[in-house]
C-alpha cells in the first residue's frame, strides 16, 4: 500500500509532465491527446521493468544527473514552443497536439521519474517481497496512475478553457504555463550541476 501512497503523491504533484497536461486541456486539445497520456503511462512501465528486473544497476546514482540534463534542455525546448505560440482558439483544431513520443520522451528524461521508480524498485519491492511477475503486475498498475495524473491535469485545463473566452486570458496562461516548464527545467539543470560538482 505504501507503494501506491508514495508513488502516486509524487506523480500528482506539478511537475512538467503534468504542466503539459493542463496546457493541453487549457488550449481544447484534451480529446486529441490520449496519445501523450499513454506514452507517459508506457514510459512509467518500460523504466519500472527495466529497474524492477536489473535494478540499480542499470543507472547508477552517479550518472542521474545526465538524465537530467537531458531532461532539462528538452523541457526548455518544449517551453519555448509553448511561449512563443500564438493561440487561436479557432486555429488550435490544426495545431500539432502532444502525441506518443512526446510523453514517452518528457517522462522518460524526467528526473523525478526516476527518482520515483529507484527507491521502489530497491527497497519498497524487495521488502514487500515483490519478485518475479508480481514486478510486472505492480508495474503496470503504477503505470496506469502515471498516464492518470497529465490525464487528470488536462481535464481540469478543459475546465478553464470552458471559463474562459478571451483568448489573451489562454495566451496569458500558455506563457504561465511555459514559464512553469523553465522553473521546472532549471531544477532540473540544477540537478545535473550538482551532480557535476559545480554547485
Amino acid at each position: 500500500m505504501e507503494i501506491f501512497l508514495y508513488t502516486l503523491s509524487v506523480m500528482y504533484s506539478p511537475g512538467p509532465v503534468n504542466f503539459m497536461g493542463l496546457n493541453a486541456g487549457l488550449t481544447g486539445q484534451f480529446s486529441r491527446t490520449f496519445g501523450f497520456f499513454i506514452g507517459v503511462g508506457c514510459s512509467m512501465l518500460v523504466l519500472f521493468i527495466i529497474f524492477g528486473y536489473v535494478g540499480e544497476a542499470v543507472l547508477p546514482h552517479d550518472y542521474l544527473h545526465f538524465v537530467a540534463l537531458l531532461g532539462a534542455l528538452y523541457v526548455f525546448y518544449l517551453a519555448y514552443k509553448m511561449i512563443s505560440s500564438n493561440l487561436d482558439l479557432k486555429a488550435t483544431q490544426h495545431k500539432k497536439t502532444l502525441n506518443f513520443w512526446d510523453g514517452f520522451l518528457i517522462q522518460t528524461l524526467n528526473p523525478k521519474a526516476i527518482l520515483v521508480i529507484l527507491p521502489v524498485t530497491t527497497i519498497m519491492f524487495p521488502t514487500a517481497h515483490i519478485t518475479g511477475s508480481m514486478i510486472l503486475m505492480i508495474s503496470f498498475l503504477i503505470s496506469l496512475g502515471a498516464a492518470g495524473a497529465p490525464f487528470l491535469y488536462a481535464f481540469a485545463g478543459t475546465q478553464l478553457h470552458q471559463k474562459i473566452t478571451n483568448p489573451i486570458w489562454f495566451n496569458r496562461i500558455n506563457t504561465y504555463m511555459g514559464l512553469l516548464l523553465i522553473i521546472s527545467g532549471i531544477f532540473m539543470l540544477h540537478d545535473f550541476l550538482k551532480g557535476m560538482h559545480f554547485l
